[in-house]
């Protein structure tokens, strides 16, 4: 899917840059993982997104109108389900709902490979995110225990849960009035 894209929910930002995505390829690797050393305290490793193309995940690069890497997501299909895995905005360019333009190219992949639902863990301490699916139409389902590495106050190796958070495929396209072609 390569689609140009402007922001819908920042009428300002969308008057100002369009952004496009395409496919994540290899020569994407080092912007994808500059982005998430980043954005992550723990961050996933350029070879994780490198396995993520190798075994065809939908894994996607959000570029700005210089073809810069400012986003990008990886999501893994199941039978009648898809799980995403990853999904992040370059610090620079957060705010604009970049997010969300993502998550509705996610979801509409969903609808395509004919998963009827989507879900994504996220750490509860990761509270901006929390609103994003919150807002997005994701409710939590239940918490994965000692998911994510993390750090203590004291800066020692701890682990954190996971919340996991769900949706319907269909109630989110059209809660975001998201129009595909019927699946027949």
């Amino acid at each position: 899917m390569n689609a140009r894209l402007r922001p819908r929910d920042d009428p300002a930002a969308a008057g100002q840059i369009a952004y496009a995505l395409r496919q994540m390829t290899p020569a994407d690797l080092d912007a994808v993982a500059q982005i998430e050393t980043t954005v992550y305290t723990f961050p996933w490793s350029r070879g994780n997104f490198a396995d993520s193309l190798t075994v065809q995940y939908h894994a996607q690069v959000l570029t700005d109108q210089t073809n810069t890497v400012r986003g990008y997501f990886v999501a893994m299909p199941g039978v009648e389900e898809m799980h995403l895995l990853n999904i992040s905005v370059a610090p620079e360019v957060q705010g604009q709902g970049l997010s969300l333009l993502m998550l509705d190219a996610v979801t509409l992949l969903s609808r395509a490979d004919g998963a009827h639902l989507l879900w994504l863990e996220v750490r509860p301490s990761n509270t901006q995110a929390v609103r994003i699916y919150e807002r997005y139409g994701f409710y939590p389902i239940t918490r994965r225990r000692d998911y994510y590495p993390a750090q203590d106050a004291n800066g020692r190796p701890c682990r954190e849960d996971a919340l996991v958070m769900s949706a319907q495929v269909g109630d989110l396209l059209q809660r975001r009035g998201l129009r595909t072609a019927p699946i027949g």
